[in-house]
């Protein structure tokens, strides 16, 4: 049984700051996604996001505070097969489907219970996008390996002609259930039927094209309309569009993850977007104006007079569109002082006059940072 607080790396007493943190932390690190499809990075993963679903919920983490893992399941076994990953930026954003995605829904869904099919098996799936496409938006579609009904069956998995009766053993419930006695007083014991495997019904002759699963592999192209600004590891999901259960079972979804290639002019934070430019010693001391990129054409960005290389200018609302919200993020361009690597005879000559005439940077720059705390401080 884990310890939810030394999964997370955190003590105890963790403040639920602390506790974000080191999820975010770790779910960077054990991301599939970012560790090649890794099974051994998908289990780390799902345990750190059950353990970080506990603590950051009061009274679960309460609960389990005082009773242990046990009782967060009212004393019995098994798992958490939902949580929210919402409290992930830049790892997963909103379902679009409606709803936070969440561990169930991102690695395959839960079996149906007794008495029916089983439901398909979730289906994972990468996209590309450029920063161009995510800035504006964009439809794509993707093909998909999928398993469809069997044409010949109809899904049933029975062979034309035969018949789907209804399990003699569980009466169609897909459980038996089996009555104990102990010490304590009489338990009922509730497990899948042994007959028809939990699905209520029997096949008397199983389908010979798809040996009675109901199911045959196809392919299937589906479009995906991509909203405005997304990130690397948000994903979407899209219901019922995935692999078919057995025999009529029910759909299940896929998941599209995005991944957006880096883009050389631009470092991306969030919504945000920082860029470079390179500028020449008069342009920084008599100022310019110069168009400078954004995700999707240039826009004119004034220098004034006077200014210093590394200075930084922020151009609001021209940053990557906020997704499922309005507005957008910011352009923050930084100038640097471009240094030719070679010069022409004039070039050099002004330059020589220039550094006649600028023997030295001027020192009186009024008072410095050390001096402001000295006098701050009294000394």
């Amino acid at each position: 049984m884990a310890d939810f607080y030394s999964t997370l790396g955190v003590e105890r007493t963790a403040a639920d700051d602390d506790i974000k943190k080191a999820y975010r932390k770790l779910a960077m690190t054990y991301h599939p996604d970012r560790n090649g499809g890794s099974k051994e990075a998908e289990e780390k993963f799902k345990e750190i996001t059950e353990a970080y679903d506990v603590l950051r919920d009061p009274q679960k983490r309460a609960t389990y505070d005082r009773y242990g893992e046990a009782g967060l399941h009212g004393g019995g076994g098994g798992a958490y097969h939902h949580v929210d990953l919402s409290e992930a930026p830049g790892i997963f954003m909103r379902d679009f489907g409606g709803g936070f995605g969440g561990l169930g829904d991102l690695f395959g869904r839960g079996q149906g219970g007794g008495g029916g099919s089983s439901a398909g098996a979730d289906i994972k799936v990468a996209m590309p996008l450029t920063l161009v496409e995510v800035a504006t938006g964009v439809e794509k579609e993707i093909r998909l390996k999928v398993l469809d009904a069997c044409d010949l069956c109809a899904g049933t998995g029975a062979e034309p002609g035969s018949k789907v009766q209804q399990c003699t053993t569980c009466a169609g419930h897909g459980e038996v259930r089996r009555a104990q006695r102990s010490f304590f007083g009489q338990f009922v014991a509730v497990t899948p039927c042994p007959t028809c495997k939990g699905e209520g019904k029997v096949i008397e002759t199983p389908c010979k094209r798809c040996k009675g699963d109901g199911r045959m592999r196809a392919d299937k192209t589906i479009k995906v309309s991509v909203p405005a600004g997304v990130a690397t590891g948000q994903y979407m999901t899209l219901r019922a569009v995935g692999n078919v259960g057995p025999r009529k079972g029910e759909r299940g979804d896929v998941h599209v993850v995005f991944e957006v290639a880096d883009d050389a002019r631009f470092e991306r934070d969030g919504e945000d977007l920082y860029s470079e430019v390179l500028v020449t010693y008069p342009q920084l001391v008599m100022g310019t104006v110069m168009q400078v990129p954004t995700a999707t054409s240039t826009v004119p960005l004034t220098i004034p007079a006077s200014t210093q290389s590394g200075q930084m200018f922020h151009l609001r609302g021209r940053g990557l569109p906020r997704v499922n919200a309005a507005g957008s993020g910011d352009l923050h361009v930084r100038v640097q002082l471009w240094t030719p690597e070679s010069l022409s005879d004039e070039e050099e000559g002004l330059i020589n006059r220039l550094n006649e005439l600028q023997r030295s940077v001027p020192t009186d720059r009024g008072k410095g940072l050390w001096a402001k705390m000295k006098e701050a401080l009294g000394a």
